[in-house]
């Protein structure tokens, strides 16, 4: 009999000795109730407490969680009804706080997002929602975190995770989004055409101004060579005159000589000469070649005093020569 007393005396202090030292996972912190008030909160490690005194309250997770908030549907301001969902991250700075200032706290802050998400949400036309997300989150954000400081909880961020705009609301604007798309393509084809025609007009301007400057230089240099023709023409002129002046028949000859061969080269390049007739006076031709390379080859002169004129004589006679046909 006293052998099972005193079996029963040890577990019973094993159970106490057991019931008295607790010990708290890291990321979380326990709160510590004496007679069923709050004492003090205990950290990650192992605690001992009073038996039959302390007792464990509430078991309050530490690290950041990721609580989900129901799609809902939120009329715009300019009366359009939108399904809305967000996710919202939290983090409890203070465990006693989170456990007896507020009952359920998951689901008080889940309430008040989204209060304040029709709030936000229906001051904003359809537009602004759609493309102003990160408006959205930042006034959510401030305004949640400022609620729940008195919770002990801090919102790290708020995310807009969802909007669904009706369905006739999504075909209208991707027919305006097609229209606006095609105006562009329009509006850039236009700009395209233009920057060609702009550019072949530059193109034809430079290229008509080149033309000019080119006709031009070429006019100025066929004038350059008409003059130094004209002054070589002028000196050969005057060198000619020169020779007159001095007596010499040859300088005569010369001038006769030379457009007597003219004349007869050009008859002979016309295309719709047959025969070319070849003029009687060929030793006149040749007398006059002679008297060019006897006027080329030799100095001029020294002007002599005027002597008695020779007797005149009879004039040659002269004999026609049979036309000659051409051959083309």
């Amino acid at each position: 009999m006293s052998i099972a007393i005193a079996a029963v005396f040890v577990v019973l202090a094993l159970a106490v000795i057991v019931g008295a030292i607790k010990i708290v996972p890291q990321g979380y912190e326990f709160t510590v109730q004496r007679f069923g008030r709050y004492t003090r909160t205990i950290k990650p490690g192992i605690t001992i407490l009073t038996p039959f005194v302390e007792s464990i309250g509430r078991k309050i997770n530490m690290m950041e969680q990721v609580l989900d908030v129901p799609s809902q549907e939120v009329i715009t301001k300019d009366n359009v009804g939108v399904k809305v969902d967000a996710i919202i991250f939290i983090v409890v700075m203070d465990a006693a706080a989170a456990a007896y200032r507020v009952a359920r706290l998951d689901v008080a802050i889940t309430q008040l997002v989204m209060t304040n998400l029709r709030t936000v949400v229906g001051s904003m036309e359809l537009d602004e929602v759609l493309s102003q997300r990160d408006q959205i989150n930042t006034r959510l954000l401030n305004v949640i975190d400022a609620a729940t400081g008195p919770w002990g909880v801090k919102v790290a961020r708020i995310e807009i995770k969802d909007l669904q705009p009706p369905p006739d609301i999504t075909n209208a604007m991707a027919r305006q989004m097609k229209a606006e798309r095609e105006r562009r393509a329009v509006i850039t084809e236009a700009d395209g055409e233009k920057q060609a025609q702009i550019t072949r007009a530059e193109g034809a301007k430079q290229s008509a101004v080149l033309q000019a400057e080119g006709r031009r230089s070429a006019a100025f240099l066929d004038a350059e060579a008409r003059e130094r023709a004209a002054q070589a023409e002028a000196k050969a002129t005057q060198l000619v005159s020169d020779a007159i002046a001095g007596g010499s028949v040859n300088a005569v000859n010369y001038f006769i000589a030379q457009k007597y061969v003219d004349a007869f080269g050009k008859l002979a390049e016309s295309p719709h000469q047959k025969t070319v007739i070849v003029p009687a006076e060929m030793s006149a031709l040749v007398g006059s070649l002679a008297g060019i390379q006897q006027l080329l080859s030799s100095p001029p002169a020294p002007p002599q005093a005027p002597s008695q004129p020779p007797p005149r004589r009879p004039p040659p006679a002269t004999s026609t020569s049979p036309a000659v046909p051409r051959t083309e």
